[in-house]
């Protein structure tokens, strides 16, 4: 029987033919996805990966976010299980790895295990989480953040999306609403294995990035109100210009992040002009800023300052601003144990590996609120990801499934 110490890896051309037929559910436009959360594309990237978890012998928990659970089980059944996850769904052009590759590589650990014949004290149970992405519907993480009690199950289905849908309906419409109530799982721990989404791993040569940490994060929704008028009649003097006010205002939290150097990013992602016509100043305009850091003085001292300089500048102008806080999670400090699990696997494999800080939000970040917690980091091409063009390689894809793979086992107790 194979023990933790051995140095096997997992079927790396099976997990990269896993990937490849995942990322034909919900193509996108230009080689990536678009599988947005609670759409029937969701729907049937779901039916895939349950049916592969079906033929792996596993059995299926689903709460009422629509969170899936697929167990394989250990030998006392008083042990807690080891928990692995992500999410399948993706931004409108969306990448074929992000959340992918920590759902699928999670499901490759099992099957390596069933490959060998290996048998372990606790449970392990691979996790779909519900709209990580926030894309369609904001927060991101909300499934997961109904689980460790940061949202409520109502404040979750009223969300709405552009189109005025709620994901609670959408939930229900697609088939996916379980019985099981949200967050009533204990875990033993939570790994959550992902791309970078950075340039940092692969600028180094680094093969595994071992998370120490994930930023903090704040999205604060601006609502300007000025007053639509002609482009070409209205004199500059007399104008209400909340167009000019946005961009008064993106300039300053390019100011505000540098000066918060280092450790500390800020911008831009979306805007929406309204009548959003070529010959007509804005009567309002509505867009995100987000603002990340690993220090929880530095972020919150980030949204303070931006939003007193942007109330400034649109007195000045004279136009109206309401500010929403939209997303938020405080920097999370991920469990030293599992970490230096993770880092010793990396080792024992050979993997060039450092610590490194998540830029991005992970489900990781509201699972660490109720159970041990991190994560397991490989290169992407370039850093890009939330693109269509994010590209890994099959050895990168196979590095991380590896590390978790043996970081796992120690924690869920190989059993001879």
């Amino acid at each position: 029987m194979p023990s933790p110490g051995e140095n096997f890896r997992i079927n790396s051309a099976r997990l990269w033919d896993s990937l490849m037929q995942m990322a034909q559910v919900g193509p996108g436009i230009a080689g990536g996805n678009n599988r947005q959360t609670v759409t029937d594309a969701d729907a049937e990237g779901r039916a895939l990966f349950k049916s592969w978890c079906d033929a792996a012998g596993l059995t299926m928990g689903l709460d009422r976010m629509g969170n899936m659970f697929m167990r394989r089980e250990g030998t006392d059944p008083q042990a807690l299980p080891v928990y692995i996850g992500s999410h399948l769904d993706t931004q409108p052009t969306g990448g074929k790895y992000d959340g992918v590759l920590g759902v699928l590589g999670g499901l490759e650990v099992i099957r390596t295990m069933n490959d060998r014949g290996i048998r372990t004290k606790h449970p392990v149970v691979v996790t779909n989480w519900t709209n990580e992405e926030g894309a369609r519907f904001a927060p991101a993480m909300l499934a997961s953040g109904v689980f460790a009690g940061i949202h409520s199950l109502d404040y979750a289905y009223a969300r709405k999306d552009p189109d005025g849908k709620s994901f609670g309906e959408e939930l229900a419409r697609i088939g996916w609403v379980g019985d099981e109530e949200v967050g009533a799982r204990q875990m033993q721990a939570y790994f959550e294995l992902h791309i970078e989404q950075g340039p940092i791993l692969e600028a180094e040569a680094k093969t595994i990035g071992v998370v120490t940490h994930c930023q903090g994060l704040w999205w604060l929704e601006f609502t300007l109100t000025g007053k639509e008028a002609h482009t070409g009649s209205t004199p500059m003097g007399m104008r209400v210009n909340a167009g000019l006010a946005m961009a008064r205002i993106m300039e300053m939290v390019q100011e505000v992040a540098m000066a918060a150097q280092p450790d500390a990013v800020g911008g831009v992602g979306q805007v929406n002009f309204s009548p959003n016509s070529r010959n007509v100043l804005p009567g309002t305009v509505i867009f995100t800023v987000d603002i990340r850091s690993p220090d929880q003085a530095k972020l919150d001292g980030m949204r303070a300052e931006i939003e007193r300089r942007a109330a400034a500048i649109c007195a000045d102008l004279k136009v109206g601003c309401a500010v929403e806080a939209v997303g938020h999670f405080d920097p999370v400090t991920f469990t030293p144990e599992l970490v230096g699990r993770v880092r010793a696997a990396a080792e024992k494999l050979g993997y060039p590996h450092r610590n490194i800080i998540s830029g991005a939000g992970h489900d990781a970040c509201w699972t660490a609120k109720v159970a041990p917690t991190t994560m397991v980091m490989c290169p992407c091409v370039d850093g890009l990801s939330h693109n269509e063009a994010e590209e890994i390689s099959p050895e990168w894809a196979a590095a991380g499934a590896d590390v978790l793979l043996h970081a796992v086992l120690e924690t869920a107790v190989v059993v001879d």
